[in-house]
């Protein structure tokens, strides 16, 4: 019987900062969510630019094939680096699980935190200084609703992480995991865009947030990942690998 995933924290140690491997995973995560923003912030408005009249739809199923893209085709890139996590609910969602240390997912936490900021800064500079989408409720969307909605997209999310990345008995081919992803925060972008934005991801919508100073319910995007994110991993090992058949197929998910 696997352990409880919460009896799996560890907690790492300072001397990791200094370790090579954990130096270029930082550094990775810092670039690979530096570009992540980047590119998503500007096909946001690109999107909002080009429909034009064809409405608030089409600018939402614009930018949802781009975040789609970006993230399949970045977690793909970063994957041998860092994990390519991009998102720091992803990222802790892991240490509940016991697949990264605190000390090290705080590290990747501040650099993906640091990578949105400068993405933000720098296409501010760009654009000379136009508005940048910031992550919002709709009218008519509370924040508890907000909350709520953020968690389930994450949960679903996570959900997907743990089934075609983690899980050692997988049945998607080896390295379609991040693609697999992909595709569901495009999904789920088109689902939720017109709610909450469906950030899914607190670095997302830090950078915009810093950079135009729009703070309103941001807490929203970071407790709504927080929250569903390690649920998904939680209830992953108690539902789907906590059982064991004749062949021994069920097993823990894998440690680092």
């Amino acid at each position: 019987m696997p352990l409880l995933p919460m009896t799996k924290l560890e907690l790492g140690h300072r001397g990791e900062a200094w370790e090579p491997g954990c130096l270029r995973a930082v550094a990775g995560e810092l670039l690979f969510t530096f570009l992540f923003v980047f590119i998503g912030v500007a096909s946001t408005i690109t999107a909002g630019k080009a429909v034009g009249g064809a409405g608030e739809a089409a600018a939402v199923t614009a930018a949802a094939m781009a975040q789609a893209l970006v993230v399949a085709v970045l977690a793909t890139a970063g994957f041998h680096v860092s994990g390519g996590h991009l998102n720091p609910a992803v990222t802790l969602s892991l240490a509940v699980g016991g697949h990264i240390t605190l000390f090290r997912s705080a590290l990747y936490v501040a650099a993906q935190l640091a990578g949105s900021s400068l993405a933000c800064l720098l296409l501010r500079c760009l654009t000379g200084g136009a508005a940048t989408p910031v992550h919002a409720l709709a009218d008519g969307v509370g924040p508890v609703q907000g909350v709520a909605a953020e968690a389930v997209f994450t949960f679903t999310l996570l959900l997907v992480i743990c089934a075609t990345i983690l899980d050692p008995r997988r049945a998607a081919p080896p390295g379609t995991g991040p693609l697999l992803t992909g595709l569901l925060v495009g999904a789920n972008t088109v689902a939720g865009g017109a709610l909450t934005g469906a950030s899914m991801n607190p670095a997302r919508s830090f950078g915009p947030a810093l950079a135009t100073g729009e703070w309103a319910h941001h807490w929203v995007y970071w407790v709504g990942p927080l929250a569903g994110g390690p649920l998904a991993v939680v209830a992953y090992e108690l539902l789907f690998m906590d059982v064991e058949d004749a062949g021994g197929a069920h097993q823990p998910l894998p440690q680092e």
